[in-house]
């Protein structure tokens, strides 16, 4: 599959080759491509890359355009032969998960079980994250409040400061989250009140930039841009107003203005485990 980044700077082949999903690889490469801000990759990604077949399908496209190879593959055989391959042809070959490997190898003693999409197994963990996921789903925007208080955090904020994504990312983190929204003239839920509530965490956002958020969503549904939701006066107020709430609850606060979902959620999980006793 052939994918070209948001850009608009000079294209090279990035061919990402991988014998689970490619996720992980291709999270990877997107955060190394995206340092270099004159260039745009246009991806090639190989999944499932389990057979020698299936690696001579990867190596004629790699072949037919040259760029940088990045892989994810437990088969010394086809290791072996990808890399081989490119050396002959010229092509930088990165094994991008074997320092990470090595190094817990080195402090563990132990040795890796080679197991392809061993990161994709059915264990516990994978049932927690399901569970989180149809939690999360189920208390999105302020729905099933009677049970929110079983959450391992909720997100509170004005519409549009990025409450639903990031609850669903972190959930699927195996992080149990709702999110409730603050709307005018709307009261707060009594159980985010009381003193048996769960953690809750406050979404602020430049004014500014939500009037430009809340304005393209209107556009793209085809609405009336000019309505109170968009008008600067109302929606710096909301802000102003949800800021106040969140200090007078003692909540901490997270300003989306500059983050991406990964940034806001990464934030959360570190509050997260700042509330977790030293063990």
């Amino acid at each position: 599959m052939t994918t070209d980044q948001p850009g608009t700077g000079k294209p090279f082949h990035l061919h990402l080759v991988s014998d689970a999903t490619g996720e992980t690889l291709a999270a990877v490469a997107r955060a190394a491509a995206v340092q270099f801000e004159d260039h745009q990759a246009v991806e090639h990604l190989y999944a499932l890359v389990r057979t020698v077949r299936q690696l001579d399908r990867a190596l004629t496209e790699i072949e037919a355009h040259p760029g940088i190879v990045m892989f994810t593959m437990v088969s010394e055989d086809l290791r072996d032969k990808l890399e081989a391959r490119c050396a002959e042809i010229a092509m930088p070959c990165v094994a991008v998960l074997d320092p990470v490997l090595r190094a817990f190898e080195q402090f563990l003693g132990a040795v890796q079980t080679h197991r392809p999409a061993g990161q994709h197994q059915m264990d516990d963990a994978y049932f927690e994250r399901i569970e989180a996921l149809n939690y999360t789903m189920a208390h999105d925007d302020g729905q099933n409040i009677e049970t929110l208080g079983t959450a391992d955090v909720v997100l509170v904020g004005v519409s549009r400061t990025s409450k639903t994504p990031t609850c669903i990312y972190l959930a699927n983190r195996g992080v149990k989250a709702g999110n409730v929204p603050l709307v005018p003239g709307m009261p707060l839920p009594e159980l985010l009140k009381n003193s048996s509530a769960p953690f809750v965490v406050g979404l602020t956002v430049a004014p500014e930039r939500l009037v430009r958020v809340r304005r393209n969503r209107l556009l793209s549904l085809n609405e009336n841009v000019e309505t109170d939701y968009t008008d600067p006066d109302m929606v710096k107020r909301e802000v102003v107003d949800a800021r106040r709430m969140f200090t007078q609850s003692g909540w901490p606060v997270i300003d989306v203005s500059r983050r991406s979902i990964e940034e806001t959620a990464a934030a959360v999980l570190n509050l997260l485990t700042d509330r977790r006793p030293a063990s």
